[in-house]
């Protein structure tokens, strides 16, 4: 798969320890995460939500102002658009979305712009 091929690009003749599962749950220090596979940025994107902390990691997906960037060849704007409007936008609004890079946001925050982002192209 895509993901494989990436994973080969920056770690060649390596194999991963282990895959990540849309669903999966991991407990770190007494607190689940459960993998979000959010695909666009990277075909094997991932973001952790932890319900608990009504908090969620998006990586390279979403952003405080918009989705993450695709402009790679084997990234996708119409992948991402609909991993953030089906997977992210679909939590809480009051969910706080720790992002890969920059300040956190919220899901509610972003929401309201994913008609201007699509607009837009990126």
């Amino acid at each position: 798969p895509a993901d494989t091929m990436l994973w080969q690009d920056v770690f060649p003749g390596t194999t991963a320890d282990a895959g990540i599962a849309d669903g999966q749950e991991f407990e770190v220090a007494g607190t689940t995460l459960v993998a979000l596979h959010t695909p666009g940025h990277s075909p094997g994107s991932t973001c952790f939500h932890v319900e608990s902390l009504g908090t969620v990691f998006s990586g390279d997906t979403l952003f405080h102002g918009g989705p993450g960037a695709t402009g790679r060849s084997h990234s996708s704007f119409e992948t991402i658009i609909d991993s953030i409007r089906e997977r992210l936008l679909t939590l809480p609004a009051s969910t706080v979305v720790n992002t890969g890079h920059g300040d956190a946001t919220t899901i509610g925050a972003e929401a309201p712009s994913l008609d201007e982002w699509i607009k837009r192209g990126h």
